[in-house]
């Protein structure tokens, strides 16, 4: 199997398109932590080829950020380290802060927990509304200009922000949410990475696991699980999106020989210029990336999956319930 990559700007290796997302690791919303089976996740995916690591500090609130600076330890020169910028939090609620202050205090504790002395990609989380985008970006460029960040990114950005955002630093990736239930990025975001040579970072692949295959309508979520809090996994909408899953899993499988789960990866790489963010925190979850590679969807596919959509899902609703409080 040999994994695809892709060129990022600024960075001086290719990039599996295949990243290892780290948001669970961190326990905060996922149901709590294991710090020894997330460090063999890291390790594993290494191992495996996936050398894209995105991470942020909020997840955690450090934790995610530290694991992988001790499963880093001696093969940092390995591995591409993403992590993200912009976001503060109080009492354990993340909220926006893309202050030049701020980001500068991150960055240095960022890298005191990656146990690094360079960021290969450096992203601002979500855009502060109160804070002008001249100044967040310019932070960053000194950063860049110093060498502790070797490129630039933005999450959860819309394209007015992005234009506005790369008058003041070169701008490498988006990190938007998009998966085959999700694209709102479509009409806006990808075009616009397109036109202006910036790779994608898609978040959420596999739509919070929906897409992975092994939910049924009895599976329940423990805790602080974020699912608990997304729309798409309550009644009604949970019983339509299992019903899109089941017949995208059925075409998949007579069409292809494939799983849903490398369905719902190969549709997303072959969008564009995009990575998938792959959200594991097990390495026995990183099973069955490799099926994503070697093929692709035709013009036909892509019409007969948008048919299974339209069939199964008559409430649809997007990601916006993760969206951070603005202070």
């Amino acid at each position: 199997m040999r994994i695809e990559t892709i060129r990022i700007s600024g960075i001086d290796k290719p990039v599996s398109r295949i990243a290892l997302g780290t948001w669970a690791m961190g326990g905060h919303l996922w149901g709590g932590a294991d710090d020894e089976q997330s460090t063999r996740t890291l390790r594993h995916a290494l191992n495996c080829g996936i050398n894209l690591i995105d991470t942020a500090p909020v997840y955690g609130f450090g934790l995610s950020e530290e694991l992988i600076g001790k499963a880093l330890r001696g093969v940092r020169h390995s591995a591409v380290i993403a992590t993200k910028t912009g976001l503060q939090w109080e009492d354990g609620t993340p909220r926006r802060n893309a202050t030049a202050e701020r980001i500068r205090k991150e960055v240095e504790d960022s890298l005191r927990r990656l146990e690094t002395d360079y960021i290969d990609l450096y992203q601002v989380h979500w855009p502060d509304p109160l804070v002008a985008q001249q100044e967040t970006a310019e932070a960053l460029e000194r950063l860049r200009r110093e060498g502790k960040i070797l490129a630039v990114g933005v999450s959860n950005y819309s394209s007015a922000q992005l234009d506005e955002f790369s008058r003041h630093t070169a701008l490498a990736t988006v990190q938007p949410p998009y998966n085959v239930f999700e694209r709102a990025i479509d009409s806006d975001i990808l075009p616009y990475a397109k036109r202006h040579s910036l790779v994608v970072l898609a978040y959420g692949p596999l739509c919070r696991g929906l897409l992975a295959g092994n939910m049924h309508s009895a599976t329940r979520f423990a805790g602080d699980d974020v699912r608990n809090l997304d729309p798409k996994f309550r009644a009604p909408r949970f019983e339509q999106y299992l019903a899109a899953v089941a017949a995208l899993d059925v075409y998949a499988r007579e069409c292809h020989g494939k799983s849903v789960l490398a369905l719902a990866l190969r549709w997303v790489l072959d969008q564009g210029p995009t990575i998938a963010l792959w959200g594991a925190r097990r390495p026995e979850q990183l099973k069955g990336f490799d099926e994503a590679f070697g093929w692709h969807l035709s013009a036909d596919d892509l019409t007969h999956i948008d048919r299974i959509l339209a069939s199964t899902i008559k409430d649809p609703i997007g990601p916006e319930f993760m969206a951070p409080a603005k202070r």
